[in-house]
């Protein structure tokens, strides 16, 4: 791992390393507060020999006493002299064995001096110890050194400097504690960052997400809060981040494939929760804000959810089509917004991959693609069951859908292999609920639009006007039924095509059939031939016969040739000379 890799785990799990950090502060604190305060009190001893009267005799003398004051070291820190001390004291609820162990005896190299230092809880007790024991000491040293026959002592020890009353504890160190475990808590808290990082199995990135599927991404749809209230997204007043990226998969779908750009796309996931069915809704959204005629089909005949988004009817629909006890043309029902149709899910029937697997479902799927430029399918998850894996095989290919955070690299890789089991095109993937900041994941666009807010403020209030008007004008009445022979007639001119859209214009005149009222729900039974509209026709007999060809909106504009400006010759010497010298 390189550093720019630590930096990126630090800012995605800075959290842990702020949490273990506190948690090791506070850890260190609570241990300072709840040890008992220790205080210190220290003497000095001073070791001298008989010095003689030459050089040589002070030199060995000099030597001699720095040899004792490694014994007498020895001697100070033993349960000899603590229990004289005590003694002399009158100390006896103290034993000999704790008072050694509060007793430390140092001294410095090449000198003659050893310093004493003695703890306890109180300063008074600390000090009277710390002289009664260097006291002693010279007692027991003068009788150790002091021969047999009565001769003088050959070492004798002094107390140089006695025990003063300590003001402040040695222990605890408050400050040194807290430093201390501010470092060990951000030393552990990057080693668990790292640690949970590298057993983190999630998908979080592009780049993993292309070496799982094998194919490109196509979008990255940042999280917002707002979809949680409302999925479907007004594209015709949306400046968020993810209408900015819906907007981008719509162009990025252009040049999947750009002599065949796929138009019955089915969109799935590894599992449930995972954002399929708010991606396909906006899908259809966003493509119908292009001038498209978009139908969402609700294929997910297990748990279906599109009705509920757009608030469209779910008695009938998909499953009715497919056990062949309604038409077509009965149950697509057009929505609120302008060029989208909706094809509901219907009953749940008992037995959905049989209905969706069958040849009908083939049939209808065909019938929706000549009626409408786009078709997008919101199929079932890929690992839980089998459904959406049949339907990407009769539809042009599946955009498969990686939570951010959510879906796992085992599971995003089964269900591309559930789809490559059966030789299911995968046109695409998309990363879905990636957050605003982090990773660089996402794109933020509120600062492009609210750095033009103060001069865009009265076109963008008129716009919005203008949108809310058209939306909620109520529709004109359907037309009155013609006699048959004039519907005859009728018929069997030519259609001709949607006009083409003029400079700056993104949205073509639907079809006449799009304007008439939703049904309600209280007049729906099952009569949908008198409560819907019809549906679109055919494209055959909206366009002609001339093969299908994607809106000028998305196609690439043809080079304009150059003109050949044929300059003027010059005449030339009438010698015809080689040189060809003007004259």
């Amino acid at each position: 791992m390189e550093v720019h890799d630590y930096l990126r785990i630090l800012q995605a799990r800075w959290k842990i390393v702020a949490v273990t950090t506190v948690v090791a502060v506070l850890a260190a604190l609570g241990a300072s507060l709840l040890t008992t305060p220790q205080y210190e009190a220290k003497t000095r001893l001073f070791v001298s020999t008989s010095s003689g009267a030459s050089v040589q005799e002070i030199y060995q003398g000099n030597l001699f006493s720095q040899q004792r004051v490694t014994s007498y070291t020895e001697l100070l820190e033993g349960t000899t002299l603590a229990q004289r001390t005590l003694d002399k004291l009158g100390l006896g609820e103290m034993s000999a064995v704790d008072l050694a162990g509060k007793v430390t005896a140092s001294s410095t190299p090449d000198t003659v001096l050893i310093d004493t230092a003695v703890t306890d809880e109180s300063p008074e007790r600390a000090r009277d110890l710390a002289n009664a024991l260097s006291d002693e000491f010279v007692v027991m040293a003068r009788e150790l050194e002091t021969p047999e026959d009565g001769g003088p002592p050959t070492a004798r020890v002094v107390v140089e400097q006695y025990a003063a009353t300590p003001s402040a504890p040695v222990t605890p160190k408050t400050t040194r504690n807290v430093a201390l475990g501010l470092a060990v808590g951000v030393l552990l808290g990057i080693a668990l960052a790292v640690l949970r990082d590298r057993l983190d199995n999630t998908i979080k990135d592009r780049n993993a997400v292309e070496e799982l599927a094998g194919t490109g991404v196509v979008g990255v749809i940042p999280l917002e809060k707002a979809r949680q209230e409302e999925p479907a997204i007004v594209f015709a007043d949306a400046n968020s981040g993810d209408a900015e990226a819906y907007r981008e998969m719509r162009t990025n779908l252009q040049f999947l494939e750009v002599d065949n750009p796929p138009r019955a796309i089915v969109i799935t996931s590894s599992l449930p929760g995972e954002g399929k069915t708010t991606t396909a809704v906006n899908l259809a959204l966003v493509l119908a804000e292009a001038g498209h005629s978009v139908v969402l089909v609700e294929a997910d005949l297990r748990r279906p959810r599109v009705t509920k988004y757009l608030g469209t009817l779910g008695d009938a629909g998909l499953s009715n089509v497919l056990a062949h006890t309604a038409a077509l043309e009965d149950v697509l029902q057009p929505t609120r917004f302008d060029g989208m149709w909706v094809l509901a899910a219907g009953g749940l029937p008992p037995n959905p991959s049989e209905l969706l697997g069958s040849a009908h479902a083939r049939e209808v799927t065909e019938d929706l693609r000549s009626r409408f430029d786009y078709v997008i399918i919101d199929a079932p998850p890929l690992l839980p069951v089998t459904d959406a894996a049949i339907l990407t095989n009769i539809a042009d290919g599946a955009l498969l859908i990686a939570r951010y955070g959510k879906t796992t690299r085992e599971q995003f890789a089964r269900a591309v292999g559930n789809l490559r089991a059966v030789n299911a095109p995968v046109l695409g993937t998309i990363l879905a609920l990636t957050p605003t900041k982090g990773r660089g994941t996402a794109y933020e666009y509120r600062y492009y639009y609210s750095s033009d807010k103060d001069g865009a403020a009265p076109a963008a209030a008129q716009t919005s006007t203008s949108a809310t008007q058209r939306v909620g004008a109520p529709a004109p009445t359907a037309p009155t039924a013609q006699p048959a022979a004039q519907a005859q007639t009728t018929a069997s001119a030519p259609v001709e095509g949607p006009a083409r859209p003029q400079n700056g214009q993104h949205h073509v005149e639907p079809p006449a059939t799009q304007a008439h009222p939703a049904p309600s729900n209280d007049a729906y039974h099952y009569r949908a031939a008198e409560q819907f509209p019809p549906a679109p026709q055919p494209a055959s007999e909206r366009y002609g016969s001339e093969p299908y060809q994607a809106p000028q909106a998305y196609s690439a504009a043809e080079p304009l040739s150059r003109p050949v400006v044929h300059a003027p010759r010059r005449p030339v010497n009438d010698s015809g000379s080689e040189s060809g010298e003007e004259r």
